[in-house]
């Protein structure tokens, strides 16, 4: 069974990543890539749908730690008779896609069991499995169409009903390593490197990495661990950056509001690379830049909000029957349907991330702008049109007043990139449609009866995306229009002191079921009160916020306070750029 979500910790080799349980169990695992079909899915299954567990056999307690500032994962496990260590990670630049696991007996003696069931196509298919010899070392071999699993290491489990299990006492001194590797199903298996190596190297490049963020932010380390945590999701050769690494993790223990987050949406990577630059980070600019203008390249009409790791256009929305869900919550689904819808922030965000490069780097991109000027013009056309909304609602198209707003972001990036850039663009036509929608926004998008901006044209009630309003620009920090929406916000969306994205009771999003708090608009209001003068508000928010990041520093997409418990996808990109955006707003307000 599944753990809680928060007992989890990520690695990953920015390729994919897998999900490790506090019971020495990985529960989730893609390979080769974050949206490829999983081969241990009992996270959203059963046993029987695929894990691999190392863990003491006797009674035991656990501590877990990151190695240093990195992504190797390094859990402790405590018995009466001794202690082991685990060391889980994904090994990066070998072109592998694999997890290796070490054991390290460190006092006494323990008794470990080591269980594998290996499955395909999320536990749908069972693969068939081998011992075999390969340059002298045997081997363990499971093929199912075109995927193959190399499983290494001294002592293999023996096959029992389709699950692989072994027994054995791991003394102090003692060590034993395991990996698990993907290959196409037509090659043969080959000998690998040393693993001690690879895990002294990952270590290195991940703390290089770390040294590079600025060191004036408040709550360092957890700051720290979630730019790590961004870099996780960020594909290292393409650029894509994945919303999550996991899918169907539901919003709402037992209910169906469970999607599939595996995929790059434009706007959660626009963000992410906001967040990194603002926290020191540039290099990651023209990964990511190069990844956009391939994968939106052609017709400006054809822009979606999301895509493939590699920019793949077709995510085709399916459920999986065979799975029980995470919790008994149904539906599993792989693909997502939203991929099709219309939401103007979209483009805003992506123009703003790309003037913050501009900005930090001091270099333009003759390609990058070319699209840009493209999008924009096409904007121009098509802006006073209803859409889905940041929140991606499945029910009426609506005129959200976060979408118009950023829609004047987007044209506003537009015009000061040719005022203050040189660039050449259609300034004057822009000129006029930015301040068109500011208009509309201040006057339709406002509620004088509660003084207050409304979610849509045709409510009263709010939407803590409203919160970003003037990050935005659009009005000052401390507009009175802003300060009586942080008050409505807080007035109708705050539970338990966290803030919901919306009320669900409103039937604005055309999905049955509620859902908690969403954890990004929590630091969002961190970010708007910060502005707005309430600076001790903003630090008791933040110091709550990271207070609730689990034993090894990540978070979950929404939070149950009643239970204390994390809820959707996990780690999720958007609570983590969310996280260090708001710390550097705080450090930036003096």
């Amino acid at each position: 069974m599944a753990l809680p979500i928060e007992h989890y910790a990520l690695i990953g080799d920015r390729r994919t990543a897998a999900l490790v349980g506090q019971n020495g169990s990985i529960d989730w695992l893609c390979l080769p890539r974050f949206d490829s079909p999983a081969c241990l899915a009992a996270l959203v299954g059963t046993d029987e749908h695929g894990f691999w567990q190392l863990v003491p056999a006797e009674e035991h307690t656990v501590s877990r730690r990151y190695v240093g500032a990195s992504a190797v994962l390094e859990t402790t496990f405590t018995t009466e008779s001794g202690t082991v260590t685990l060391t889980d990670l994904m090994p990066r630049g070998d072109g592998r896609a694999d997890v290796v696991r070490r054991l390290d007996g460190v006092e006494g003696s323990v008794e470990m069991r080591h269980e594998l069931r290996l499955r395909m196509d999320y536990g749908a298919a069972t693969p068939w499995v081998r011992r075999q010899e390969v340059d002298g070392e045997e081997v363990i071999t499971a093929v199912a169409g075109p995927d193959q699993l190399v499983l290494r290491g001294p002592r293999l489990p023996v096959a029992s009903d389709h699950r692989h299990c072994d027994s054995f006492t791991l003394a102090a001194g003692e060590s034993q390593t395991y990996s698990l590797t993907w290959l196409p199903s037509h090659l043969e298996p080959y000998s690998l490197g040393h693993h001690d190596d690879r895990v002294r190297r990952t270590i290195e490049e991940d703390e290089a990495w770390a040294a590079l963020c600025r060191d004036d932010l408040p709550h360092q380390a957890v700051v720290r661990r979630s730019l790590l945590t961004l870099r996780l999701m960020t594909h290292a050769e393409t650029g894509g950056i994945v919303a999550a690494p996991t899918t169907s993790l539901p919003e709402e223990i037992g209910g169906g509001r469970n999607w599939d987050y595996r995929y790059c949406w434009l706007r959660d990577a626009a963000l992410t690379l906001e967040a990194l630059v603002d926290a020191g980070y540039t290099d990651e600019a023209e990964l990511w830049r190069g990844w956009l203008l391939r994968t939106v390249a052609g017709d400006p009409a054809d822009l979606q909000i999301m895509y493939g790791v590699d920019g793949s256009r077709r995510l085709p929305e399916s459920v999986l029957d065979h799975l029980p869900g995470y919790e008994g919550s149904l539906p599993v689904r792989v693909g997502n349907g939203a991929v099709s819808q219309l939401q103007h922030d979209v483009l805003g965000e992506v123009m703003q991330a790309l003037e913050k490069v501009r900005r930090a780097t001091g270099e333009d991109d003759a390609n990058a702008w070319a699209l840009q000027r493209a999008l924009v013009d096409e904007l121009v056309t098509h802006w006073d049109e209803p859409d889905c909304g940041i929140w991606e609602v499945r029910g009426e198209p609506r005129h959200f007043v976060h979408s118009k707003a950023m829609v004047w972001a987007a044209l506003d990036s537009a015009v000061r990139a040719v005022e203050e850039h040189d660039l050449e663009g259609a300034v004057e036509d822009w000129r006029r449609v930015r301040d068109e929608v500011r208009d509309e926004v201040l006057s339709r998008g406002f509620s004088t009866e509660r003084n207050s901006f409304r979610q849509h044209y045709d409510t009263e009630e709010v939407d803590a995306a409203l919160l970003v309003l003037p990050s935005l620009g659009l009005l000052p920090p401390d507009d009175p229009r802003v300060l009586g929406t942080i008050a409505a916000i807080e007035e109708d969306l705050l539970r338990d002191g966290l803030v919901l994205r919306y009320r669900t009771a409103s039937g604005v999003d055309g999905v049955e079921g509620d859902e908690h708090p969403f954890l990004a608009c929590s630091f969002w209001l961190v970010a708007a009160l910060a502005g707005a003068g309430r600076r001790e508000d903003a630090e008791a928010l933040m110091e709550r916020l990271v207070g609730l990041v689990n034993d090894v520093g990540l978070l979950s997409e929404e939070y149950d306070v009643g239970r204390g418990r994390m809820l959707g996808n996990f780690p999720q990109a958007f609570s983590h750029l969310a996280l260090v955006q708001a710390a550097v707003r705080l450090a930036d307000a003096g």
